[in-house]
């Protein structure tokens, strides 16, 4: 009446078997462990109690991790006023009539946009800090937004711009150094 356990009862006697077994208990196929009576083995029971409540609060722990992980990096500005953009660049082009395109209630000529003056400013100091801003387009609207925003700023007398062509500087000796050096060697 009663059986031995062998590898078929008890899958807790070889260790391939017993991390099958665990996988199976991850999956809720607690079959594995109805070969003891829980009430006579009360370890059992609190093990796999202990196991349930450990798995899934670190499951969901590592879960909770990845997703934020992955909604801090969409979870910008930018990327809303972007997809924001492509959205209604796709409702203009595919759901209106070209009569409602036309519409200068809808699509004005000059779009009024207002810009806080201190935030401007302070993004500009920094733009031009960084070597971002001297580029050469609307040079009459930078000139305007200079003296509405009281900064000064001479283009050729730029920091950034005088540590490039001092690197660039550098360069340049190290590339006669070379040059010489090729001439040395070549007349001998």
């Amino acid at each position: 009446m009663i059986q031995i356990p062998d590898k078929n009862t008890n899958m807790f006697i070889d260790i391939r078997t017993s991390l099958f077994a665990i996988y199976l208990f991850l999956i809720g196929d607690s079959s594995a462990l109805s070969n003891w009576p829980y009430t006579e083995n009360p370890s059992i029971a609190v093990l796999i109690v202990l196991f349930s409540l450990l798995v899934v609060v670190y499951l969901m722990n590592l879960l909770i991790g990845l997703l934020n992980i992955a909604i801090e990096e969409d979870n910008n500005r930018v990327s809303y006023l972007m997809q924001k953009a492509e959205i209604l660049a796709e409702i203009e082009l595919f759901y209106l009539l070209p009569n409602q395109r036309r519409w200068q209630t809808w699509f004005p000529e000059v779009i009024h946009y207002y810009a806080d003056v201190d935030k401007t400013r302070v993004e500009i100091k920094r733009l031009i800090k960084e070597g971002e801003w001297d580029t050469k387009e609307f040079i009459e609207m930078r000139k305007n937004l200079f003296k509405v925003l009281q900064i000064e700023h001479n283009p050729v007398d730029n920091e950034v711009v005088l540590e490039k062509l001092k690197s660039h500087d550098e360069k340049l000796d190290k590339l006669e150094e070379l040059e010489r050096l090729l001439k040395e060697i070549r007349a001998k």
